[in-house]
């Protein structure tokens, strides 16, 4: 069951994972139960993304004339709201995992955290000396696209994290040309100054999560 070992004068008791055998019900049974667990606190992360995306899209309603809606900034709104919803979706596929680790668990939180700090560059809680939302993402926008290429580089970790046969029989070629497209159109947002360039790469990635949706669209399980 485990070595014990005399500290101080006290027998202490190192236990391991695996020493109770367990049958492969009870196994189905525990994995769900820490699927369930970590799913809750990434929901929760997750809930103050959109809650940030979505308030923050109504202050064009509430105040049509104070902002103006930017084809630059809007577009990585409506970008960062599909993927949000969309990692939510297919994390399900998580539940596959028979053996969770620390690492695995902090590699989700991790990557649902990204989404906080991405929503927080499109909707900041104030533009401080910026003239609007349009200036303050212009001028920051080398922390947003950091944050967007750590955000791609997580996913292919995640993606991995689900098996290799889940991912042959969902992901196939398109995701490796995705992922490499959308990493080095991120890395060019870095490097170019030109307005034109981001407008029509957030386009491009907006198709791309389209595509991306439409193609998996599933039942759920």
């Amino acid at each position: 069951m485990g070595q014990a070992a005399l500290v101080n004068g006290r027998f202490i008791t190192k236990l391991r994972c695996r020493a109770i055998p367990m049958d492969g019900h009870n196994d189905l049974q525990q994995s769900h139960e820490i699927f369930v667990h970590i799913r809750i606190i990434v929901g929760m992360i997750l809930g103050i993304s959109i809650a940030r995306l979505v308030s923050g899209v109504t202050r064009f309603i509430q105040h049509p004339g104070k902002e103006r809606i930017n084809l630059l900034h809007i577009g990585w709104a409506v970008f960062t709201f599909l993927a949000i919803i969309h990692f939510w979706w297919f994390e399900f596929a998580l539940s596959r995992i028979e053996h969770w680790t620390f690492e695995s668990y902090f590699l989700i939180i991790c990557y649902a955290v990204v989404f906080v700090m991405l929503s927080a560059m499109i909707f900041p809680d104030n533009v401080g000396e910026h003239e609007g939302l349009k200036e303050y993402f212009w001028n920051r926008r080398k922390v947003f696209y950091v944050l967007l290429l750590v955000l791609f580089s997580v996913d292919v970790f995640d993606t991995l994290l689900k098996g290799a046969n889940y991912y042959r029989q969902i992901y196939g070629w398109y995701y490796p040309v995705r992922q490499t497209l959308l990493i080095g159109g991120t890395i060019g947002a870095l490097l170019t100054a030109s307005e034109r360039y981001h407008v029509w790469f957030v386009a491009f990635a907006l198709v791309f999560q389209i595509i991306w949706v439409v193609s998996l669209l599933d039942v759920l399980g």
